[in-house]
């Protein structure tokens, strides 16, 4: 019990740690999903042809080898230099990204047409109907997907203490290195993980009541 106590001080300050790259990159991941969904729908063959590419690599490849390129392949480049949190809320943010793109694709798809149709009728521009009548219908339809990849994403963060951020996984691996108590550290460690990602769970799940089953 006293390495518990002596060792959950750090584990918070790893978590403050997760949950800042958690944020930003999930709000960045969106953004990133919204521009390439909205490439996907687009009329333009380039446009639709590069979005098609990059949400293919992405899901084609593995996370840690994202990671990899990102924080060890691009750093290796002469005059570029990026820290290893920046590598991993950009890392994060892309991944997240491609798996958000083809959310948001499938959700403005199944708003029937006829709303496209009855948009135009009152003479609103294509900009105007995505943004007031297509994203808020579409985004109540895929909010529960949205939720899902972001935990996942939150899980993904883990992997981040590969490159030394110093995140609740690499705080957990010193704290077991330092104490010699592998297994209550590493207990404690999915514990936390298990509380966090059980709380977004009842969040994403009273906002799907509010929002979407009203």
């Amino acid at each position: 019990m006293e390495n518990i106590r002596n060792a959950l001080p750090y584990l918070m300050e790893g978590l403050q740690v997760t949950l800042y790259i958690f944020v930003i990159a999930i709000i960045l991941g969106f953004l990133i999903g919204l521009v390439v969904a909205l490439f996907r729908l687009s009329p333009f063959k380039v446009l639709n042809w590069i979005a098609k590419i990059f949400v293919d690599a992405i899901r084609g490849t593995p996370f840690i080898v994202q990671l990899f390129f990102i924080y060890f392949g691009l750093n290796s480049l002469e005059y570029f230099s990026m820290s290893n949190t920046t590598a991993g809320i950009v890392t994060v943010a892309i991944n997240a990204g491609a798996y958000f793109s083809e959310i948001i694709r499938a959700g403005i798809q199944s708003i029937d047409k006829g709303q496209t149709e009855a948009a135009r009728s009152l003479g609103l521009k294509s900009s105007q109907n995505m943004r007031y009548i297509i994203l808020p219908q579409a985004f109540r339809r895929m909010l529960p997907t949205i939720t899902n990849q972001a935990i996942i994403s939150l899980k993904d963060t883990s992997l981040l203490s590969v490159i030394g951020v110093a995140d609740l996984t690499q705080e957990g691996k010193i704290q077991a290195s330092q104490t010699f108590d592998a297994f209550n550290i590493y207990l404690i460690l999915g514990v936390i993980y298990f509380i966090v990602i059980y709380l977004l769970s009842m969040l994403a799940s009273f906002i799907e009541r509010k929002f979407v089953l009203r």
